[in-house]
């Protein structure tokens, strides 16, 4: 996240940016704290957020710790941020999204839910990337700065 944080263009988005709480905080360890916008549970608003900040030149890193609750952002993710294209739109959105794990805490069926391939199946021009491994992340995230469109990005421990 360091090295996103050094694009001036880039913001991170979500809850848990600013405030300890959840393993996404110490993620963030070392970005400047005026790069970070928290934001209340309100994924649907969220998402509208971070794609009006992408049509005014910002790359934001949308952030939301749990997969499972970016069922409640659909409306956005799939029907403006992915269609916005073929409309001659290109706002470019990092989305950021963990799947909860078992050890050394089962977090519940409601926490745990791997959704990435519902979403490769639902997303037409946003690129879907699931990592399961800690060394892998870095490259996926090079990878997403590196393309001019917006990307969904699946850390899967």
């Amino acid at each position: 996240m360091l090295k996103l944080a050094e694009d001036e263009r880039v913001v991170f988005v979500g809850q848990r940016v600013r405030y300890d709480g959840a393993a996404i905080f110490d993620s963030l360890k070392g970005v400047p704290m005026e790069k970070r916008i928290e934001m209340p549970v309100i994924e649907d608003f969220q998402m509208g957020f971070c794609t009006g900040l992408a049509l005014t030149g910002k790359i934001p890193v949308c952030i939301f710790p749990r997969m499972d609750f970016m069922l409640l952002c659909m409306n956005q993710l799939v029907n403006h941020l992915d269609k916005l294209p073929l409309f001659g739109w290109h706002p470019k959105v990092i989305v950021r999204t963990t799947v909860g794990g078992k050890k050394p805490l089962d977090a519940g069926p409601q926490h745990t839910q791997n959704h990435t391939e519902a979403f490769r199946n639902m997303l037409t021009s946003i690129d879907v990337f699931e990592t399961t491994h800690a060394n892998t992340v870095p490259m996926v995230y090079d990878m997403a700065m590196q393309r001019d469109h917006s990307c969904l990005i699946v850390e899967a421990p």
